[in-house]
């Protein structure tokens, strides 16, 4: 098997880290259901040995530890529903993964997202002719 593309300051959710992250990504997915919410508010301890995390990933729970989650195989799509319990969006984790606060990290967002109302001529000519555009 080929070893995957390293990417600085990243961790890779690739089938490795999936089945790594099983257990803990089956229990954030539990709780899109309120009464399973309510039961882990309840009892942290043993909604989480009920769903068998490993000792990395229960550290990283307790301690709110988002990029701990990650390299415990956590999916940050799963990680927002343990995000939502704490009152917490994905901005709000993808400011701790940045290690910016969220303000920062909209405004990289934003800043990420402007647009030109037109393309320089340029960048015209590296634009691909897409199906129906006028280019040719």
């Amino acid at each position: 098997m080929r070893e995957p593309p390293s990417i600085p300051g990243t961790i890779l959710f690739d089938g490795v880290q999936a089945a790594k992250g099983y257990a803990l990504n089956r229990m954030c997915f539990s709780f899109n259901d309120a009464a399973h919410r309510e039961a882990f508010r309840r009892d942290e301890e043993g909604y989480m040995r009920e769903y068998g995390l490993d000792a990395a990933q229960a550290r990283a729970i307790r301690e709110r530890d988002v990029l701990g989650l990650l390299e415990a195989g956590g999916n940050v799509y799963y990680l927002a529903k343990f995000a939502g319990i704490l009152g917490l969006d994905v901005q709000d984790l993808g400011a701790a993964q940045t290690g910016m606060s969220k303000d920062e990290f909209k405004a990289m967002l934003v800043k990420q997202n402007e647009q030109p109302d037109t393309l320089s001529e340029e960048d015209e000519k590296r634009s691909p002719a897409w199906p129906g555009s006028s280019a040719a």
